[in-house]
């Protein structure tokens, strides 16, 4: 990461830290950072130069994720799902939108979770017919983060011929058509304004599709698993590392004054703390291992990337849960600052692919069978 580089990120975590308790309590979309990401070109930090973006590439936008998962998890999920889209966008989309990604007019984000389907998106229930030089969609999205904020859904669908699994297209927001039936109000990641999206006939141009007919599958095992996946362990090991840090303050700070001692003196509390610290760097270490295995092209690449999401999760969850229980009945107040993390750090487990998913498809690795 370049100097120049570092600045950018630390002015957007430095606004996304000042607003992130705010965003939580009111389940508020993360405006500010995300204006701030603009600003400091992040949300065009994929974008390829000649379009005018930043050109980079999968391990800075980790890199990206990881730190603003310190400050506000529902920013590093806006920013997560938006640099997911845009590799497809990159790949397959119009100059015009890429264009506009690369400036930061534009934040995009994906749309592949259906009711029918539910964790396995794979599979898409949506319909998809030609009319001429259009195509009108019928869908029902479970869930599409940044919904009311997006300019743009890459969204999936039933390929309009054929049996394959599903084709990929890229949907304005202000389709005519389409509906968002609520606004979140979760457990954690509060502000990542994630909504359902109904679309009722909703006419596209036959032009917006990103790929082959039928190549929705390839796309989102080529493309996005492997962008989701390495995002959303960055996001873990960011919340991690703030859970470390700061049941650490307050243990250190917190005294027995009747014995002249602190929470840190206890033997118990320092091995907690060292558990912690150990599962937050094995989780770097493999995140770090399977940019190597991208990069490299390496045989293991695709183990990899399955192993990361799933491991990170269960990682945060062990992680915050001892950073609960360090920090005793302080913990469940706002003050020390674990709470919202233990919260937010959940959602890795429940986003699909899901753990337990991947737990399937790493056994399946491992034995050399198919993974579908």
């Amino acid at each position: 990461m370049t100097f120049e580089l570092e600045k950018e990120i630390e002015a957007v975590a430095s606004v996304a830290a000042e607003n992130a308790v705010e965003v939580d309590r009111d389940a508020a979309f993360p405006a500010k950072t995300i204006e701030a990401a603009k600003k400091h070109g992040l949300l065009g930090l994929v974008s390829a130069k000649a379009m005018g973006g930043q050109g980079l590439g999968l391990a800075e936008a980790a890199l990206v994720v990881e730190r603003l998962a310190r400050e506000c998890g529902s920013s590093a999920m806006v920013l997560c799902m938006h640099y997911c889209a845009t590799a497809v966008i990159e790949a397959l989309g119009a100059e015009s939108v890429r264009r506009e990604i690369a400036k930061g007019d534009h934040l995009t984000t994906l749309a592949f979770s259906e009711a029918g389907s539910r964790s396995q998106f794979w599979a898409s229930m949506s319909s998809a017919k030609v009319d001429g030089d259009r195509v009108r969609l019928t869908a029902r999205k479970s869930w599409a983060t940044s919904a009311h904020h997006a300019k743009s859904y890459v969204w999936s669908s039933k390929p309009t011929e054929g049996s394959e699994l599903s084709t990929i297209w890229l949907v304005p927001r202000d389709t005519a058509g389409l509906r968002l039936d609520q606004r979140f109000d979760g457990l954690g990641l509060r502000g990542n304004d994630s909504a359902p999206i109904v679309a009722e006939d909703a006419s596209i141009p036959l032009a917006n599709r990103l790929g082959a007919d039928g190549g929705g599958f390839g796309i989102m095992m080529g493309t996005v698993l492997p962008w989701f996946n390495v995002l959303t362990a960055s996001m873990s090991a960011g919340a991690m590392d703030t859970a470390v840090a700061r049941a650490a303050k307050h243990v250190s700070g917190t005294r027995f004054e009747h014995a002249g001692s602190t929470i840190a003196d206890l033997p118990t509390v320092r091995a907690f703390l060292a558990r912690m610290r150990i599962r937050t760097d094995q989780t770097r270490a493999l995140n770090a291992d399977t940019l190597a295995a991208i990069a490299g092209g390496r045989a293991d690449a695709t183990l990899r990337v399955l192993e990361s999401k799933a491991a990170a999760g269960e990682a945060a969850i062990e992680v915050t849960d001892l950073a609960m229980r360090v920090c005793g009945g302080a913990a469940y107040s706002k003050a020390v600052g674990v709470e919202r993390i233990f919260r937010d750090a959940r959602a890795a487990l429940v986003m699909a692919p899901t753990t337990d998913a991947l737990y399937d498809f790493i056994g399946k690795a491992v034995c050399g069978l198919p993974l579908f």
